[in-house]
């Protein structure tokens, strides 16, 4: 999940013109319920999650295992029964994490957990630590008045059901490096963006501003950073960071990895829903996002297992580094621009697997009813209308700018970000239970969708904003 989903949804909204209005057969919403308890009680999605995050593993944009989870995701898809199944190259840049640490210096010695910040440069790098409360705290400090020294913003997020903190917490590490570097650091700690009291470190990507001189960047893990904060009461303290990672200067090309389940009338017009396949290198990926690509693989599925296939085709979606910045998102968006009206709507699931609390979507007043069906459909799984909320996973917002209708199923992210980024993300996490409903909002949601007669929005815009 990125910092963007939470600023960008407002604004998002596809071209409404004059159309008729989008209903939904009640044979449909039949069908619907019957999957919906089909996909409480399947076991498809854990058995995809438990794939994925122990044959792969972690899955680091570039990797040999981004390869081979771009070779598993097109076999998971066949053995599944899509009926097409294909892969599109997606070409980045490359960064690799081989080593840090960091250590207290002086009478006071001691160790500190960091992990470096993705898209930081390696080095070592020693100075006085510099605490501040904000990253407006940082901004206010006079111009050099860091020379030589490690700046330290001790910025908490707090917890949050619907990730809205990270919104206001996420700056620090997005911005927060060429901000000490204009100040005159020659290194940058933050407090781990993150909420667990685990020993543990969220790592997550970092950009330097155009003619900056990047500089030895990392995140401290909670307990650390309070230790940090009461050493630094006590008098100056000295730390050594030692960071070897950076970018390696090649090329890579992966892929977004595509499955269908072909329309039997309308096959043109695409339900897209998916995940994204990359995650961060700490821990297996399991809630960010194998869990996304195991919810979403597997309610392609269960309707591909009913008599009839759908009106429309269901598309799954695993994208390719995400992380990084939407980086599959955005070349999908481009290489499909021309295709934006037959993309009748997008969903994806990349906020974990907590339960599915609210529903809403981008559609027109045209489409409202259907809206309001979908959403009857989804109240047995304990899920909300909750109109004007919520926006486009991250990897729907390029499709959501050129024109392209997007619908969210938003999920509890109360725990969300003691996992996000960190070691801790693994399978043991995952509710099965939790999953399973996941898995039936978004059964039931595709199908719906994909069985509506009319749409929900989608038109085309021009390409502009895509890339932003």
């Amino acid at each position: 999940m990125r910092l963007a989903t939470l600023l960008l949804a407002a604004c998002l909204l596809p071209a409404q013109g004059v159309a008729a209005e989008t209903r939904i057969p009640p044979s449909a919403l039949d069908t619907a319920a019957q999957l919906r308890e089909r996909a409480l009680a399947d076991g498809t999605a854990w058995q995809v999650l438990e794939s994925l995050t122990t044959e792969i593993g972690p899955r680091l944009a570039g990797s040999e295992a981004d390869a081979r989870a771009v070779a598993w995701a097109q076999a998971k898809l066949r053995e599944l029964g899509y009926d097409k199944v294909w892969i599109e190259p997606v070409t980045f840049p490359t960064w690799e994490r081989r080593g840090e640490s960091a250590e207290v210096l002086g009478a006071h010695a001691q160790p500190l957990v960091v992990t470096a910040l993705g898209g930081s440069p390696g080095g070592t790098v020693e100075g006085e630590v510099v605490r501040f409360e904000s990253l407006e705290a940082l901004r206010a400090a006079p111009e050099g008045s860091l020379a030589g020294k490690i700046a330290f913003v001790d910025q908490p997020m707090e917890r949050a059901h619907d990730g809205s903190n990270y919104g206001k917490a996420g700056p620090v590490r997005s911005r927060g490096p060429s901000e000490a570097i204009r100040k005159g650091a020659v290194g940058f700690l933050m407090r781990s963006l993150g909420t667990t009291r685990h020993r543990v470190v969220n790592t997550g990507l970092t950009r330097f501003e155009e003619g900056l001189e990047p500089i030895p960047s990392a995140a401290v893990a909670l307990p650390d950073a309070d230790q940090l904060a009461r050493l630094l009461r006590r008098g100056p303290v000295r730390v050594r960071l030692a960071l070897d990672c950076g970018w390696t200067g090649a090329d890579y090309t992966s892929h977004n990895v595509i499955g269908e389940i072909t329309g039997r009338e309308a096959s043109e017009e695409v339900v897209l829903i998916g995940g994204h396949l990359d995650s961060w290198d700490l821990g297996t990926g399991a809630v960010d996002d194998a869990s996304g690509i195991a919810i979403t693989m597997a309610a392609g599925h269960l309707i591909g297992q009913l008599p009839q296939r759908p009106r429309r085709t269901i598309r799954v979606v695993a994208f390719a580094n995400e992380e990084q910045g939407l980086i599959g998102a955005r070349e999908y968006a481009r290489r499909h621009s021309g295709e934006v009206a037959n993309h009748v709507i997008g969903a994806e699931s990349d906020f974990g697997a907590g339960r599915i609390y609210g529903f809403d979507a981008s559609a027109p007043e045209s489409a409202q009813a259907a809206v309001r069906d979908i959403a009857a459909a989804l109240a047995p799984l304990g899920i909300e209308y909750m109109p004007g909320e919520g926006g486009p996973g991250p990897d729907i917002i390029p499709l959501a700018t050129i024109g392209g209708a997007w619908a969210w199923l938003g999920q509890d992210g109360s725990r969300y970000f003691d996992l996000h980024h960190n070691a801790d993300d693994t399978i043991d996490q995952v509710d099965p239970a939790d999953l399973a409903q996941n898995v039936a909002a978004y059964t039931v949601f595709a199908w719906l969708a994909a069985e509506a007669e009319g749409g929900f929005g989608s038109a085309a815009r021009a390409m502009q904003g895509a890339n932003e």
